[in-house]
């Protein structure tokens, strides 16, 4: 390998998917090319929804293998879902599957929960968004129900941290994703001691807390025999999918939000510091680390979940059809609010669930697959616009540039309905960025490129595509209206 060219290894495990992706750097620019893709999604079993945990790994080690192929490679990290995790035993075995977040054991803990510890003292110690399956949830749940297993454990990883240790032997927390659990403490940068008090849940349990780009080691000598990455360096990238897709957004100046649009939609701002108050309280933002000590405060939207289970109920429809259909669907039906709790379970009922809301609010009740999925991308663009106004409200700072990356990037009605709706410039890719962002918090890690200098480099290997916001909207007032008439689920 050329002394001005590295290669580096992304593992980015998403919620319908996961990709190993080969990463080449030359010249102040990045290529990427996907060597394995495979398929993921939920497991059902008698007692609840679970992640195939061992089957992704047999994947990674298929991709690991043909990326080494291609010749040497500099370092290799992973990034996933956050909220998730395993617990080990005492010979670092898994102990349990790995929950899936949607897994209905966590249905009303959080409520529960909030009635002995306010709502007020969470936020403060972690200012993180309320969602009924935060890591903090989810533990509640497993000590209620199997405190015995807890009994039992003596660590637990968050999956992006749980391959770093299968890959390097060391077991760590990246701070990225630790920072989404509510249990870390953003200002302190440390898991939450008063946090994991009131919750009754034993702190031996975390592991140390790392920064995005901390060297882990070499892979494991028997990996390494397996795989061909000999002398490959494990590097802890931005471990949180958003994170690494954040660190990837081409943008420059002070006045840009992001959409990390994808099954979950992310809309935010990167800060300087967490923004811990009443007003961000009031608005349920959630301050989660970023890259070189930002905090990316966002809000979580439903996002093309919708669309995805929906497609799956009509016998899985070519995606690029479906939306070139709902492109010519008119303008101005009926909307949903993405985030009404009817949505986020898993189930080939969801163009019903759609219909039954439009319904119970009092709109025309979409048909036809294109209707259906015109309802939702107008509905994910008004949501993305009170969202942006929320984050202007909170941070003073004013918005003009709105970058869309991510897998929904590429569909070209929603992001013009999002610049309609925000009225705002949207900015469109890259499509790849988690895998990029990933690859160069490796790249920089390793002095490959200079400190600083991800999102040149990301500017310097892309193609973006510009959308200019049309006639003000009448919808945002009536997606306002729908929301105010919803019904409880």
């Amino acid at each position: 390998m050329s002394a001005d060219v590295t290669r580096h290894i992304a593992i980015d495990l998403g919620a319908s998917s996961g990709r190993v992706a080969l990463g080449t750097l030359q010249d102040s620019r990045l290529s990427v090319d996907v060597v394995h893709r495979f398929p993921n999604g939920a497991l059902a079993r008698a007692d609840g929804l679970y992640w195939n945990v061992t089957e992704l790994w047999r994947e990674v080690l298929h991709g690991l293998r043909l990326a080494a192929r291609q010749g040497p490679v500099d370092s290799v990290g992973v990034d996933s879902w956050a909220v998730d995790y395993a617990l080990l035993d005492e010979q670092g075995q898994l102990l349990d599957g790995v929950r899936h977040y949607r897994d209905p054991r966590t249905d009303g803990v959080m409520e529960d929960l909030l009635r002995t510890v306010p709502r007020e003292t969470l936020y403060e110690h972690t200012g993180i968004q309320f969602l009924p399956f935060n890591t903090v949830y989810q533990l509640v749940a497993q000590q209620r129900r199997s405190p015995d297993l807890l009994a039992r454990t003596r660590a637990l990883l968050l999956v992006p941290d749980l391959l770093h240790y299968w890959l390097s032997g060391r077991r760590v927390a990246e701070r990225t994703n630790a920072s989404t659990t509510q249990l870390y403490d953003p200002r302190q940068g440390d898991w939450s001691a008063p946090v994991l008090q009131a919750c009754g849940l034993p702190a031996q349990l975390l592991p140390p807390i790392v920064a995005p780009g901390s060297d882990l080691g070499e892979v494991c000598p028997e990996l390494a025999h397996d795989t061909g990455l000999r002398g490959t360096r494990v590097i802890a990238p931005a471990t949180h999918d958003t994170a690494s897709a954040v660190a990837a957004v081409p943008a420059s100046g002070p006045d840009w939000a992001y959409v990390s649009s994808g099954t979950w939609s992310l809309v935010g701002v990167e800060t300087p510091a967490p923004v811990i108050s009443p007003r961000a309280l009031q608005h349920n933002l959630t301050n989660e680390a970023g890259i070189h000590g930002t905090t990316r405060l966002l809000k979580n939207v439903m996002g093309l979940w919708i669309v995805q289970e929906c497609r799956r109920a009509w016998g899985e429809l070519d995606f690029a059809a479906l939306y070139a259909d709902a492109a010519q669907v008119p303008a101005h039906g009926p909307l949903i609010d993405p985030d009404d709790l009817r949505f986020l379970p898993p189930g080939t009922d969801m163009p019903l669930r759609v219909q039954t809301f439009c319904a119970q609010t009092g709109q025309s009740v979409p048909q036809t697959p294109a209707q259906i999925t015109r309802c939702i991308l107008e509905s994910l663009a008004c949501k993305t616009a009170e969202v942006l106004e929320e984050l202007e409200a909170v941070t003073g700072r004013a918005i003009r540039t709105v970058h869309v990356v991510g897998g929904g990037s590429q569909i070209a009605l929603l992001n013009r309905l999002i610049a309609d709706a925000a009225q705002r410039t949207v900015v469109a890719g890259p499509v790849e960025a988690t895998l990029m962002g990933n690859l160069l918090v490796q790249a920089e890690a390793r002095g490959r490129i200079p400190v600083g200098k991800l999102r040149e480099t990301v500017r310097a290997s892309v193609t973006l595509e510009t959308f200019v916001p049309g006639p003000t909207p009448t919808q945002r007032a009536r997606f306002a209206r729908v929301r105010a008439a919803t019904p409880a689920p």
